[in-house]
């Protein structure tokens, strides 16, 4: 299928192209896919499962804008109050206005956009009742190499301190990451592996925890 470049940008960390294919669009990061607007069972997959378990009416994190799926599943959640999403690239929210047609989405009242790293805004962000992390290709496997780092160990101690009691933390995942979900397990408990198959290849995967009630994470 014929595909057509309709935009070219120098993003925060490289180049960023906005691509259609047919009548899908898709994001590439330095030369390398990173998402598209074919299916996104799996972004919403992922708010769905920790908009379920969080306690009702909280806010929502969504740590990455991609194409608008994660976004428009959780406006549909009833158990969703407000939603605060994170996305560093303009660009992407530009897009997400435009040939995305994520314009209404984004403009409901309900919905904060901040342009920022995930990383850097975090700490001062307060408390949700659940984050939802859609941030490169996952844990193991990311296109910028600064993203890494949410992954780790200085990470998980941001997402435990922004986790409200009770709260969810869900994690997309382009493939199987076992040192994280070992780390996952160590600081919150039990870890639920969510699948979700693809075309090709292995399966989407998210990752679930939930924080206790009663007592902070370790």
């Amino acid at each position: 299928m014929v595909s057509e470049v309709l935009a070219r940008v120098d993003g925060v960390c490289g180049e960023l192209v906005l691509r259609r294919v047919g009548p899908h669009h898709e994001i590439i990061a330095n030369g390398v896919f990173l998402m598209d607007t074919r299916n996104g069972e799996s972004e919403r997959l992922m708010v769905r499962a920790a908009a379920d378990r969080m306690p009702p009416g909280a806010a929502v994190l969504i740590g990455g804008l991609g194409v608008g799926f994660s976004l428009r599943e959780a406006l549909a959640h009833p158990a969703v109050g407000a939603v605060v999403v994170v996305e560093r690239e303009q660009a992407v929210i530009d897009w997400n206005r435009a040939e995305l047609g994520n314009a209404a989405a984004l403009a409901d009242p309900r919905v904060r956009v901040v342009r920022a790293d995930l990383l850097a805004w975090l700490p001062s962000a307060g408390r949700f009742g659940a984050l939802c992390l859609d941030i490169d290709n996952g844990p193991e496997w990311t296109v910028d190499e600064g993203n890494a780092s949410l992954y780790g160990p200085a990470g998980l101690a941001m997402l435990d301190d922004a986790l409200g009691p009770g709260g969810a933390l869900a994690v997309w995942s382009a493939g199987r990451a076992p040192a994280f979900v070992a780390a996952l397990a160590e600081r919150w408990g039990p870890v639920e592996t969510l699948e979700i198959p693809v075309p090709r290849g292995e399966p989407d995967l998210v990752f679930l925890v939930i924080r206790s009630r009663s007592e902070r994470g370790n």
